[in-house]
């Protein structure tokens, strides 16, 4: 599906280099990058969205010794 961003300039530079270097298109680098950084920022949103409900209360807590106990 065709996306459009804005990139800042040196960013849309090292991209243009990286391509012509590789001769690979400019959008076989934006995916790839995309693909390997997505999984890290779905696991910082998932960290802080859990940190929040515990803060909040709204997410359940045990005791470390409890847990140890439950787990071995």
């Amino acid at each position: 599906m065709p996306t459009t961003i804005r990139l800042p300039e040196d960013i849309e530079q090292r991209i243009t280099a990286l391509a012509e270097k590789t001769k690979r298109s400019r959008s076989f680098y934006l995916r790839e990058a995309i693909e390997r950084a997505l999984p890290q920022l779905e696991w910082e949103y998932d960290i802080t969205q859990r940190a929040h409900d515990v803060r909040s209360g709204k997410a359940k807590t045990i005791p470390l010794e409890q847990a140890v106990k439950e787990l071995g």
